[in-house]
């Protein structure tokens, strides 16, 4: 294993790398496939440091191809199965038991209304709210 791609442990990879897709078959050939290991570094290394796509070190290659990697294994359902799966891991090894869970919610006025009125078409739905949005659930277990 290259030492560049150690963002992603070995243990991490092998509970992944079963839920990626695998290639599609290129009958008229084409360019050899940017390693799924690679792309995978870059993803957890972008959310990791909340970069641009385009500003990804150039050890993880295009930005481009990460991101349309990320985009198909996003609507192949891969992150929703990779978190089921780290979940199970975890509640073999430590255990979840939530004692209780809070969500909270924030909305807030937008500078300026949100839109620039005066250059942009408004493209929201009618009724719909202008402004910022954030939520967050928190939650404690015992032990």
């Amino acid at each position: 294993m290259d030492a560049k791609f150690r963002d992603v442990p070995d243990k991490l990879w092998e509970r992944v790398e079963p839920l990626l897709p695998k290639e599609p078959p290129k009958p008229w050939g084409g360019r050899p496939r940017v390693d799924d290991r690679k792309i995978f570094a870059a993803v957890v290394y972008r959310l990791r440091t909340g970069c641009q796509w385009r500003a990804l070190p150039d050890k993880f290659g295009s930005g481009a191809t990460c991101h349309r990697r990320f985009s198909e294994w996003v609507a192949a359902g891969v992150f929703d199965a990779v978190f089921r799966e780290l979940l199970r891991f975890y509640d073999l090894r430590k255990g979840i038991q939530w004692e209780w869970a809070s969500m909270d919610a924030a909305i807030v006025k937008a500078p300026k209304g949100g839109l620039l009125r005066a250059r942009t078409r408004r493209t929201a739905p009618r009724g719909a709210a202008r402004g910022t949005s954030r939520s967050m659930v928190a939650g404690s277990r015992s032990g």
